[in-house]
């Protein structure tokens, strides 16, 4: 077996890891990246395409306003356009103690650099005329916007290829561990990598890379329900979302220019991780034709083209892991972003370059330490308890 050396390996090509490949080789270390199918196939291809900050924990708006300033610079950074479009962004609400909790979210420090603005009734609905008239209120951020999440990762890895990555599509592991300071590799088709530093991008797979670490993290696998309308007039540009406590109600709705309205929301299933399927059930589709037609009344008559979902992984506080191993040194983790790392994607990956090849990085990362979950009495003091929003 001819071992292949790097100075970093990176196991899981979704946004996480492309990005994280493309901004380590931006920054000269030698980078290979395996992922077992292909790149953007899982979590990363298949969510909604939402680049929104606001409604993440407070904690992870540092993170998020560092990855929005690359978002807006991706054109010239990754010479490829991902359809991103800062077309606003809306949460609203039914209920009138609610608007107070979105009001109470505009108003928190972290949340400046999103200059929030809290609609509510004739305002509201004189400014977003076509939303139903049970919605009460609602908050609008009008940096954020979406993008088209099947060209992302493909896009990244294409970027750190011609930056001298090297990435192996269809590549599965078997076997990972340290020896004498380095990480050693196996693939199931007797290939052999060898790296000074490890990071896992592996999403609803990574715990049981983690766990052969002695860091095991209770990763719960889930598959989005997602379904696409036939194409209308584009008249929506605003992507709009329902703040809830009541699952049933959770939809959000995006158009593209081309005129299809893409939702999402609703009860997730639970994908067959032996398989690496994950399934649309038909009373999603149902339900989210009930959430529209509260939400957008008339949008229930139009007809479904396509429906589908992906594997993506939660942790118990709805927070990721992300940083350094608390007992392997070289080692590194970035997953379990919960279905909503989509907008983190290239912040994640430029933070994970800044850590590994420096050591440190500037952006709050400390709640999303993997110790909270191995060694909770070890847990930084400013970590959450929770990562549920106001």
């Amino acid at each position: 077996m001819n071992p292949q050396k790097s100075a970093v390996l990176i196991i899981g090509g979704g946004i996480m890891g492309a990005s994280s490949a493309f901004f380590l080789r931006r920054r000269g270390c030698s980078v290979t990246l395996l992922e077992r199918d292909q790149i953007g196939q899982y979590a990363s291809g298949v969510n909604f395409g939402n680049v929104r900050r606001q409604g993440r924990y407070l904690g992870q708006l540092e993170l998020a306003n560092r990855s929005w300033a690359l978002w807006k610079r991706l054109p010239e950074l990754i010479n490829d356009d991902l359809e991103f479009i800062p077309s606003g962004h809306m949460r609203v609400c039914y209920r009138e103690d609610e608007i107070a909790e979105l009001e109470a979210y505009a108003a928190a420090p972290e949340a400046a650099q999103l200059d929030l603005k809290i609609y509510r009734g004739a305002e509201l609905h004189q400014r977003f005329g076509f939303l139903g008239p049970e919605v009460k209120g609602g908050s609008y951020a009008p940096y954020d916007g979406h993008a088209n999440p099947r060209l992302a990762a493909p896009a990244f890895a294409r970027a750190a290829r011609r930056l001298g990555a090297r990435i192996e599509e269809s590549t599965e592991v078997a076997d990972v561990e340290k020896i004498n300071g380095r990480f050693h590799v196996t693939t199931t088709d007797g290939q052999l990598f060898i790296a000074e530093q490890l990071l896992i991008t592996a999403g609803a797979w990574a715990a049981r890379l983690s766990e052969r670490f002695g860091e095991p993290v209770p990763l719960e696998p889930n598959g989005p329900q997602m379904s696409v309308t036939e194409p209308v007039p584009y008249a929506l540009p605003t992507v709009i979302g329902v703040f809830t406590k009541i699952k049933e109600e959770v939809i959000y709705f995006r158009q593209i220019p081309r005129g299809n309205i893409i939702i999402g929301g609703g009860a997730r299933c639970t994908p067959d991780m032996l398989n690496r399927r994950a399934f649309f059930k038909p009373e999603s589709l149902l339900n989210q034709m009930r959430q529209m037609k509260r939400l957008l009344p008339g949008a229930e008559k139009l007809n479904i083209i396509r429906v589908w979902s992906g594997i993506e992984s939660y942790t118990p506080d709805s927070l990721p892991v992300m940083g350094p191993s608390g007992s392997v040194d070289g080692l590194f983790y970035a997953f379990g972003f919960c279905g909503h790392g989509f907008q983190l994607g290239p912040g994640v990956g430029d933070v994970m370059a800044e850590l590994i090849s420096t050591g440190s990085t500037s952006t709050l990362i400390s709640p999303f330490d993997i110790r909270r979950f191995t060694q909770p009495s070890t847990v930084p003091a400013n970590a959450p308890t929770t990562g549920k929003l106001i």
